[in-house]
């Protein structure tokens, strides 16, 4: 081997660890200025509310402020697509839902985002439990009564949903194709008029997290026939599964995890999930977020990725069968 390509292994070398040295320093360093998460929903909300409590711990941990900043719109998408073009060093996050890396890629036939290629998943948050509703001009009580009551009226049984190719919309059809029965669906512009159409009984039913419901239902306004998940749920504990009512496989529920952009380095990333994970475990914050009937829980990154693919071959059936698409 000659003495120049001698030097040039040994510049090659000295780079490599250079360019360690730094990687490792940058993890060390950060944060050295605030932190934006960024938050697809409007302010006040749950997941708002989410954010804006672990946004609370992370700074303390870390001694700079993590800022929520709210972009709501598009069915998560406005705020996916500016985080996935913001800068990849970790001081801009999103506080992703199961729309925004699960659902919306199989329902937009357009979209301004990947969520494979433009995110680099940190932590799953949290997730939130559905509850199947129906409204008291609807008599089914329970889910024995309420699926021959649909099929007593296929083709003008109507639900709700908040949104075209929303993951409620699709826990519904889930239900419609487990449950074997024919209902019409009717998307509304968001959850409030969603909820309205039951309670005036311009539909008969929805699926919704359990937070925005349960007012409704603890003053008898609302009837819960089933938690549409694999547990009973804390703030709603007589309300049975749909499973314990004999309709197995409805599974659904609404998640969130905190994601950066793609090319963010990775002893960021594992910086990041490391303080997320202490926050999340933490027993005030999960106790908090219960009594709003969100489950806390944490990941590693993959399990982040390993969940998207999970959720999005079992809603890419109910998406097939019922020809789910949004322009």
């Amino acid at each position: 081997m000659t003495s120049a390509c001698l030097k040039n292994l040994a510049w090659i070398g000295v780079a490599s660890v250079l360019a360690l040295a730094s990687s490792l320093s940058c993890a060390e360093s950060y944060p050295s200025r605030p932190v934006k998460i960024v938050v697809p929903y409007t302010a006040g909300g749950p997941v708002d509310q989410l954010a804006r409590g672990l946004a609370e711990r992370l700074g303390k941990s870390s001694g700079q402020p993590f800022i929520v900043e709210n972009k709501p719109g598009g069915n998560t998408i406005v705020a996916a697509s500016m985080v996935a073009k913001a800068p990849a060093d970790g001081y801009t996050l999103f506080m992703a839902s199961s729309a925004s890396l699960a659902v919306n890629p199989l329902v937009y036939r357009k979209l301004a985002y990947d969520p494979d290629r433009d995110f680099a998943a940190v932590s799953l948050v949290a997730s939130a439990p559905l509850v199947m509703v129906v409204g008291n001009s609807t008599p089914a009580t329970r889910l024995k009564d309420l699926i021959p009551y649909i099929r007593g009226r296929e083709g003008s049984f109507a639900y709700a949903s908040n949104g075209n190719g929303n993951p409620l919309h699709l826990a519904c059809a889930l239900f419609g194709s487990m449950a074997n029965v024919d209902m019409l669906h009717v998307p509304y512009n968001g959850t409030a008029p969603a909820l309205a159409s039951v309670l005036a009984g311009d539909t008969q039913m929805t699926c919704d997290i359990v937070l925005s419901s349960m007012p409704q239902i603890k003053a008898g306004k609302l009837r819960a026939i089933g938690i549409v998940g694999p547990r009973r749920v804390a703030a709603l504990p007589d309300v049975p599964t749909l499973a314990e009512e004999g309709l197995v496989g409805v599974d659904a529920a609404v998640w969130f995890a905190l994601v950066a952009p793609a090319a963010t380095p990775p002893e960021v990333v594992a910086k990041l999930n490391k303080e997320v994970v202490k926050a999340i475990d933490d027993p005030a914050i999960k106790a908090r977020f219960s009594a709003m009937a969100m489950e806390l829980g944490s990941s590693s990154p993959q399990g982040v990725v390993d969940l998207t693919n999970r959720e999005r071959s079992k809603w890419a059936a109910v998406v097939r069968k019922y020809d789910i698409k949004v322009e």
